[in-house]
């Protein structure tokens, strides 16, 4: 009996199609999103569209404190000495500075051909694509934060952070617990009601479930059991900084990490390779990206080469600088722990 007809990828993906759904499940995929910790920025998405590898973003501080004066009736006659006009207070503003980053990854059919198994094709493709951005972006988005980190230790006397590590490993000392993660909470003073999700190591999630610290509550479709911790969204991720059993836990707030996306000239491409499988012919598929993110309140100055820096760059102290004055004004906070 003869075969049928073999369906390719070619077949199935339809670029301008297939570009946008993969985002779709990417953003859909992605509790960093969800969570409201890592928030789409229009204002980047534009900045994108345009060229270059850096971009301004000026923002406005919050008013000084400044003194209040008491009204009175007295005129102003500045020729004849009488009562001078007050001067008026001002607002200041700071520059922060976003990187591009430009990705891209690619596939052969033969990658994907398990996928396609009893499946609607073009979902298993999309869904398996888009995954793989789904992690990208979340090691995107650990690499910014290290590096934000390491420069605060560096250059702002480590304000974010609660470090209860110790030298050695104490039980109920030096491990997570609700008093710890409540005093990194107030490194941000009284805004430290303002984190609505923390990020934590797979053996520090561990650690909580032990302690029976973690509370199971429905997604929107209630098809998941989102985990949480004081009202906060708990997310696992083993990619978290560990060193010698130390280990690093993230608390955010709302719009803490701007996410911009912007449109590479061709997103989406199909290759046709002739001679690959020694011969047989083969097809390649290329996914690209244009990202950046941003956290709020700093400013990007590493290097800056073609393509955005990589996440070797991004996690390096010399390439962030807090520019908002206020430490509260950042909704970030970090814990540091000592596990068995």
């Amino acid at each position: 009996m003869a075969a049928g007809p073999i369906t390719q990828v070619a077949d199935i993906v339809v670029p301008a199609i297939f570009t946008g759904y993969v985002q779709q499940l990417t953003e859909e995929k992605s509790r960093l999103i969800q969570s409201g910790a890592l928030v789409r920025s229009p204002l980047l998405d534009q900045l994108l569209a345009g060229g270059g590898i850096t971009f301004n973003v000026p923002s406005f501080r919050d008013l000084d404190n400044d003194a209040d004066r008491v009204s009175t009736d007295t005129a102003v006659d500045d020729f004849t000495g009488g009562t001078a006009r007050p001067d008026p207070f001002k607002i200041e503003t700071d520059t922060e500075i976003a990187v591009r980053l430009s990705r891209n990854g690619s596939w052969s059919s033969a990658d994907l051909a398990a996928a396609l198994a009893g499946e609607d094709p073009m979902d298993a493709i999309a869904g398996r694509v888009a995954e793989y951005w789904r992690r990208r972006l979340q090691l995107v988005f650990v690499a910014v934060v290290t590096g934000v980190v390491a420069d605060n230790t560096a250059n702002d006397s480590g304000d974010y952070t609660n470090d209860i590590s110790g030298a050695s490993y104490l039980p109920g000392v030096t491990d997570f617990s609700a008093e710890a993660f409540i005093d990194a909470t107030l490194t941000m003073g009284d805004s430290m009601e303002d984190t609505g999700m923390i990020m934590v190591h797979s053996v520090v999630y561990a650690r909580m479930k032990k302690n029976n610290l973690i509370d199971f509550i429905p997604d929107a479709r209630g098809e998941v059991q989102i985990p949480t911790f004081h009202g906060r969204e708990v997310i696992v991720d083993d990619g978290m900084p560990v060193a010698t059993n130390v280990y690093d836990s993230w608390l955010f707030g709302a719009g803490a990490v701007q996410l911009g996306v912007g449109t590479p000239k061709v997103p989406t491409e199909i290759e046709r390779e002739a001679g690959g499988g020694n011969g047989g012919g083969q097809e390649i598929l290329y996914s690209r990206q244009e990202w950046t993110m941003h956290p709020e309140g700093h400013a990007y100055t590493g290097a800056a080469a073609l393509g955005g820096p990589t996440n070797a760059v991004l996690d390096d102290a010399a390439s962030w600088n807090r520019v908002y004055p206020d430490r509260k004004q950042i909704k970030f906070a970090r814990l540091v722990t000592r596990e068995a």
